[in-house]
């Protein structure tokens, strides 16, 4: 989270973030998932690369899958968690 702040100081256009959920506690994951999409809102855009692909779907508004090392699929991420090949492949279940 303090790194996150640090990053706001600067009131950057474009935020770059890799794996932002990486060794958190599972509750702590949405709380920075709500603060990011509070950013993004403020009017900040977001990169975000992430295996947490559930969260990150959740959260954002347009999303590309990778899968061995290509972009398997891309779109909407709202129709991304409805589509079954992803939530097979990626969602497990």
């Amino acid at each position: 989270m303090l790194v996150l702040t640090r990053s706001l100081v600067l009131s950057p256009e474009l935020l770059l973030l890799d794996e932002p959920s990486l060794g958190l506690s599972p509750n702590y994951v949405f709380t920075i998932f709500d603060k990011l999409a509070q950013i993004n809102q403020s009017g900040t855009t977001i990169f975000l690369v992430e295996q947490n692909a559930r969260a990150a779907l959740e959260y954002s508004k347009r999303a590309y899958v990778f899968g061995i090392g290509e972009i398997a699929y891309e779109g909407r991420s709202d129709e991304l968690l409805e589509r079954d090949e992803v939530r097979r492949l990626f969602l497990a279940g």
